[in-house]
């Protein structure tokens, strides 16, 4: 592998961190069902069998002067946008940042604890962004089927024993698994779940992305293996590609599309079949906020009742529309348009997410964010949107005392 490699991208000045900002006033106590974490250098480091280790993915350094993971051949570099969480807006690029260039809160869990109780978070839901793609995708789609199966193992060992067992209290498990081979995909399932990981994170639609589609059957035993063991199947946005777009626009648009990236994936997995055959299956959308759903609830009734297109519901016991209450759970960073559609939704399925250390985080701001968004309905519904729903579905602590 070589030393030194050329990316082509300018490495463009960095303008440096800002200073910490001041602890916020807390009031609320907040469960974040969708942060982010950068994977340090080290992460693979000791945890793949000695006749891999030498393959495992690591950190280098361009000519240029980025630093990119490399494997197998390639370059994967961590988009700036990825962790913008104390950085000059001026500084947000998409350009690789190097670890020096960004908090030491996205890649080191003392860090992070820090960031949290300066944002007045609770606990935290992180997912990854850099080598492993949102659901772990890149070891997957490995050249060397047994180097890719050793590599996500690694990364959820490195993810239980450094990021989370420090501070159980404050970080909620969620692991990625082995798509290539569901069967494989479901032992994974069960040995996170035997120490206490509490989800999972899969493409939203995986045909998208070159997998089977979820209507073909081959995911059953990793949805077995989920409702058995009840781990959350966590949909993030974008994890199967990002909203297609006409030729030239720009990275607004698309990112404007992403409720539009949730919706037909939230769909898809309805239908599908998994939640009306295991009752008690969870799947949380993360990051496509909570406008669309209502929608979905009133045209899912319309089509049962009067349409005749639903006449293909297999399940008898409890219509889409059910299935969609009972076996779903939505989160939103800030949504004060559509807050109001909360009942049609259900209050106890909606969740708080802080997106922390991406360009749509609220981080230092969040408690500021969230009174703006949910100070004013009733106390029981803010317990349930800030920390109670999370709380009970992903079966996480709570401390002494919550707030409001």
């Amino acid at each position: 592998m070589p030393r030194v490699i050329k990316l082509g991208i300018n490495r463009p000045i960095s303008q440096g961190l800002l200073p910490d900002p001041e602890p916020c006033e807390t009031k609320y106590t907040l469960i974040s069902v969708d942060d982010h974490l950068v994977e340090p250098a080290h992460t693979f480091e000791g945890r793949l069998p000695r006749k891999l280790q030498d393959k495992a993915p690591r950190v280098i350094e361009t000519d240029e002067g980025h630093e990119v993971w490399y494997f197998e051949d390639q370059p994967y570099f961590q988009v700036g946008f990825m962790c913008t969480a104390g950085r000059p807006k001026e500084d947000w690029r998409i350009e690789p940042a190097r670890f020096e260039e960004i908090r030491p809160g996205c890649y080191q869990i003392d860090e992070r604890i820090k960031d949290m109780d300066l944002g007045g978070i609770w606990a935290s839901a992180c997912f990854p962004s850099g080598v492993t793609g949102f659901s772990g995708t890149l070891f997957s789609e490995a050249k060397d089927p047994e180097l890719g199966l050793a590599c996500m193992r690694a990364w959820n060992d490195w993810l239980f024993e450094e990021w989370c067992s420090p501070y159980p209290e404050r970080q909620i498990p969620i692991g990625v698994t082995f798509l290539a081979d569901p069967v494989k995909g479901a032992e994974e399932i069960r040995r996170n779940a035997d120490r206490g990981f509490r989800g999972v994170t899969l493409p939203e639609r995986p045909h998208r992305i070159g997998l089977p589609s979820i209507f073909s059957g081959e995911w059953d035993p990793i949805i077995e293996a989920c409702a058995e063991t009840d781990t959350v199947i966590n949909l993030h946005v974008a994890s199967s590609g990002f909203a297609e777009t006409a030729p030239g626009a720009p990275m607004g648009a698309s990112s404007t599309l992403f409720g539009v990236l949730s919706m037909p994936a939230c769909v898809e997995w309805l239908w599908s079949g998994y939640p009306g055959k295991y009752p008690n299956l969870k799947i949380a959308l993360s990051e496509g906020g909570i406008g669309w759903v209502a929608m979905i609830r009133d045209r899912l009734e319309n089509i049962m009742s009067r349409s005749g297109y639903g006449k293909d519901w297999p399940f008898k016991d409890a219509s889409p529309s059910e299935v969609l209450y009972r076996n779903f759970w939505f989160c939103m960073i800030d949504d004060p348009s559509t807050i109001s559609t909360r009942h049609a939704i259900g209050v106890d399925k909606i969740m708080f997410e802080s997106d922390y250390p991406h360009g749509d985080g609220t981080w230092p701001d969040t408690q500021q964010v969230m009174e703006d968004l949910i100070g004013d309905l009733p106390a029981e519904e803010i317990r349930m949107i800030a920390h109670e729903n999370a709380a009970r579905l992903f079966r996480h602590p709570l401390p002494e005392k919550c707030l409001p």
